[in-house]
């Protein structure tokens, strides 16, 4: 059987076949009969168009001002720092607000932050500092931590347990403290001891909801200035607790 492209291409836009339902083709063949050559036209099977897959619905618009649920990782960081943290401040004698306040000032509780100055880690440990109190890994935030409450600990003990003196110190280098004999006037410091202040300030009303144990019997120490370090005091108990004394 033979097949006429031109004649099914003329049969298929023909007016006569334009609007059937099915497209016809003419098609050659020879008679059983006669022999003869005999055209006729057919219909031919109509292909069906494969189904276009369905679009996946598109996701729920975020609410503008929604901020993005914590990531597992990110809540177990979290409750990593806590748990480092308490334990350093048991080790060390330090309230647990403190560490915590200077972590916030410093690095935001970002376990990856490196300031200009090279500082790094939550604690913002330069490297030197780092090797002096046995950090190895100072984006490791257990160690790091530990290695900032090592040295928190060793300023409160050369200062004699002056919370103002230990801070500074801390920021701006011994050096600093020993070449003023108090708190060095550079702005960042003083700052930075303001900042520190304001942190413990606010971490009072939770540590006060929390169960807290008898008070020790030794004196409070004298914590951070909040605005004035000549004459505003902020007194962290050994207990963690802190409120403010004028002088």
């Amino acid at each position: 059987m033979l097949v006429s492209a031109a004649a099914a291409t003329a049969m298929a836009g023909s007016p006569s076949t334009a609007g059937t339902a099915e497209p016809l083709v003419s098609v050659v063949s020879a008679d059983q009969r006669t022999g003869r050559l005999v055209r006729s036209v057919v219909p031919t099977t109509r292909r069906e168009t494969p189904a276009k897959p369905a679009r996946p619905p598109a996701p729920a618009a975020a609410a503008p001002n929604a901020a993005p649920a914590p990531t597992a990782t990110a809540t177990a960081t979290v409750a990593a720092i806590a748990e480092a943290v308490e334990r350093a401040a048991a080790q060390h004698s330090l309230p647990p607000a403190l560490l915590h306040s200077v972590i916030k000032v410093e690095s935001n509780y970002n376990p990856s932050a490196v300031s200009p100055k090279g500082a790094q880690g939550l604690m913002q440990l330069i490297p030197a500092t780092a090797l002096r109190f046995g950090v190895s890994d100072v984006f490791d935030p257990a160690d790091n931590i530990q290695g900032g409450a090592r040295y928190l600990r060793y300023l409160l003990d050369l200062y004699h347990g002056d919370y103002p003196l230990a801070l500074a110190a801390y920021n701006a280098g011994e050096g600093a403290v020993a070449k003023y004999g108090t708190v060095p006037p550079y702005p960042e410091t003083q700052n930075y001891l303001r900042l520190v202040a304001r942190q413990l300030r606010e971490s009072a009303p939770a540590a006060a909801e929390k169960p807290q144990p008898p008070a020790a019997p030794a004196a409070a120490a004298v914590a951070v200035a909040q605005d004035d370090t000549r004459h505003v005091q902020a007194v962290v108990g050994e207990d963690g607790s802190l409120r403010y004394v004028s002088q």
